[in-house]
């Protein structure tokens, strides 16, 4: 059989803050509803209830001198000791990101430079060849990443990419709005190399689709909850139920033609990693999925989930939970070797991607 190149993982990365924030430490804030109410409930009912739809339990947030190209820096240093490759080696660092650098009290995108040339800098990369350039794409921005590095590997043009997924949410969400609980800070990086092979392995397929007609605008940027916040600052909005109904409707097709392509079924995928947005929304896309694929019943081992404790960190949920799960650290969770498996994710724009890879 011919040899092709195939786009295959080879290095894992992601740093998780250390600050951990409890549910718990919701209760002394002051919430109100979306045209400034304050919010019926009790702030303990609201925990609990939120708890019980996301799986949320606790978050990850950044420390105070940390902006999202730090951590960065950490996850992708972290990935070229795991792959043990020369950093001057690499021909791309892609960085996606949302919010750029957010620095602490002051509620202000920094772009310029690019996140990804603040993340060569920090490695210390000499090489004028390796390209850095930033990807803001919502929440798949890692995963359309790795889908860019993969024709950038295919076409024989570079032989070894850096994906970073970096998000500081909690720098842009309002804490006055009881979103403020699901979002999260972290980074996650992962090495892409060109491999020869005779036989199909790494990146096998994706898809991708963007619907900005009728839903470009369920996520947004809007003043703080609180009737009484001075100042012109805006924070991340959702409007949560919309964005359910659509991902729950959507995602499993985009998975489904991203399985046709790569000519495997649902029962042959050992693992679907699933952005970390909501627990159960994610629960039921995949249930969605095993049903219009007609694979039988859906089984939760497919579905390793990290958001109990990390919380939802945008770009970064993906690439983190592939790090952990690398290094032995999601319980029963393993990647082996020949294993097909399915990255999912969902958001702003509204964009959606799916990835089958094949472990080497």
């Amino acid at each position: 059989m011919e040899k092709k190149l195939y786009s295959v993982i080879t290095g894992t990365g992601s740093y998780v803050p250390a600050k951990r924030v409890l549910n718990s430490d919701f209760l002394d804030k002051t919430l109100f509803d979306a045209i400034g109410q304050k919010l019926i409930k009790s702030n303990q009912e609201t925990i609990d209830k939120l708890a019980e739809i996301t799986g949320i339990r606790e978050r990850r947030h950044v420390t105070d001198d940390q902006v999202a190209s730090d951590i960065a820096y950490l996850a992708a240093d972290d990935a070229l000791k795991s792959a043990a490759i020369d950093k001057e080696s690499l021909d791309y660092i892609v960085v996606a990101h949302n919010f750029g650098d957010v620095c602490l009290g002051n509620v202000r995108s920094d772009f310029v430079p690019s996140l990804a040339a603040r993340v060569k800098h920090k490695l210390g990369i000499v090489n004028p060849k390796t390209i850095a350039y930033d990807l803001p794409f919502g929440c798949p921005g890692w995963l359309q990443g790795i889908i860019q590095a993969d024709y950038y590997l295919k076409s024989g043009d570079c032989k070894r990419i850096m994906v970073i997924g970096a998000e500081t949410l909690s720098r842009i969400s309002d804490p006055h709005d009881r979103d403020s609980m699901i979002y999260a800070d972290g980074a996650g990086a992962t090495i892409l190399e060109a491999v020869n092979s005779d036989k199909p392995l790494g990146i096998l397929s994706h898809a991708v689709r963007s619907d900005t007609i009728d839903h470009a605008y369920m996520l947004w940027m809007g003043k703080s909850c609180d009737p009484q916040h001075q100042g012109d600052e805006l924070y991340l909005k959702m409007d949560g139920h919309k964005l359910y109904e659509y991902a729950l409707k959507t995602v499993p097709l985009v998975v489904k033609e991203s399985l046709e392509k790569a000519g495997l079924p649902l029962a042959e995928i050992k693992k679907v990693l699933i952005h970390q947005a909501n627990e159960k929304m994610d629960e039921a896309i995949l249930k969605r999925l095993f049903k219009i694929c007609a694979a039988g019943e859906f089984k939760s081992e497919i579905m390793p989930m990290s958001i109990s404790w990390l919380g939802n960190s945008s770009v970064a949920t993906l690439p983190t939970l592939l790090d952990l799960i690398q290094k032995g650290k999601m319980n029963d969770h393993k990647l082996e070797s020949g294993s097909a498996i399915v990255f999912a994710s969902v958001g702003a724009g509204m964009n959606i991607n799916s990835v089958v890879y094949r472990m080497p």
